[in-house]
């Protein structure tokens, strides 16, 4: 299971999926899914669906997004230089001389490096300054508009960080997009085991798009599933270098994570506080398993599971997830131990929803 989930995660985190623009990603997923013998369907939005019939218990939806963050492209410029807008939580500090990938249908795809004004010519009082996202801009070696549009490249096109996926110590991953490909890893691997249990409760397996954009497409994937569980799978913020250490008790490799409060706060006045019984729910499936399940509570994160709680009658929701470094930055960092666990600690969960499993709050 380790090996799979490792090299399922370093294979998807090479692949460019900016949100809105999967269907390169969607397509890995379908090819990995496809040759295990598992069928998936995707919607109008695009959205990959995979559904296990169960005979117990309330229907489940686990999902991750397999969209990533990035920019788009504004406009060319004469001189070939190409201004870019922002899409998604893109940090600022970590953009300059940052390379990128900018793709479209036409091959090969087109490499840049975010501009970076020379240190030998900026001025003192510039070099403590952040620039804008709206001031950033992009040189692909190209010297006019006509040459960057023969790329394939256009107004519109999708700019991502440039694909890394690679091994560090201590069965750390490093790379682009470990946000949330490290969640869709895990997914593969449940519907592994999804495919070949006996009994228990309706599993939809979801890998959605466009949550770096709005958090849109997992509400759509459950508008048409209509679970009565939801359970999401995404990054937890780790708290374990001496900057976050403040913001809670999140450690790589120690085990997945389960958020017991999240708030978003900046101009989105969403979040989710999860249902009690899923929370009864992973401890007892931690506790069976012996895994060590770490708790979040967190100001400042949002997922698309704050929108799906409120559907219907309400959907009994829980984020869980990994613990991750760097967030959002061109090099995030996961323990594929944890992944391990939480794939585990998944399976047991859902072997515990039964018919007597109960979502009534008294």
């Amino acid at each position: 299971m380790k090996a799979r989930i490792k090299l399922d995660l370093m294979e998807l985190m090479m692949v460019p999926g900016l949100s809105g623009h999967e269907d390169l990603i969607r397509a890995e997923i379908r090819k990995k899914l496809k040759a295990e013998d598992i069928k998936c369907e995707s919607d109008r939005l695009g959205n990959l669906i995979s559904t296990f019939k169960g005979d117990a218990g309330p229907s489940v939806m686990v999902f991750a997004h397999m969209d990533q963050l990035g920019f788009v492209v504004r406009k060319i410029n004469d001189d070939g230089i190409i201004n870019v807008v922002r899409m998604g939580g893109v940090p600022e500090r970590a953009l300059l001389s940052q390379a990128v990938l900018l793709y479209s249908k036409q091959k090969p795809y087109l490499e840049g490096i975010i501009y970076n004004k020379s240190h030998h010519i900026t001025e003192p009082d510039e070099k403590y300054l952040v620039p804008k996202a709206s001031e950033i801009s992009i040189d692909t070696g190209l010297k006019s508009k006509l040459e960057v549009e023969k790329h394939g490249i256009r107004i519109g096109s999708p700019v991502v960080y440039k694909p890394q996926s690679f091994e560090m110590k201590n069965d750390c991953i490093a790379g682009t997009s470990v946000d949330d490909r490290a969640g869709c890893a895990v997914l593969l691997e449940l519907a592994r085991h999804l495919k070949k249990r006996k009994g228990g409760p309706t599993v939809h397996v979801v890998f959605s798009v466009q949550e770096e954009f709005n958090l849109r497409g997992a509400m759509s994937a459950a508008h048409q599933i209509k679970p009565d569980i939801a359970i999401q799978l995404d990054l937890m913020l780790a708290t374990d270098t001496p900057e976050t250490n403040k913001y809670g008790d999140m450690n790589l490799g120690e085990g997945p994570g389960m958020s017991l409060f999240s708030f978003h706060g900046r101009g989105t006045l969403n979040g989710v506080i999860p249902h009690p019984s899923l929370v009864d729910l992973m401890e007892l499936s931690a506790e069976q398993k012996k895994i060590k399940l770490q708790r979040s509570a967190q100001v400042g994160v949002l997922t698309d599971l704050s929108y799906i709680q409120q559907l219907g009658n309400g959907v009994a929701s829980i984020d869980i997830g990994f613990p991750m470094r760097n967030s959002h930055s061109s090099l995030e960092m996961c323990n594929v131990n944890d992944l391990v666990s939480l794939e585990i600690l998944l399976e047991t969960a859902l072997s515990n929803i039964t018919n007597e499993f109960s979502l009534i709050r008294s």
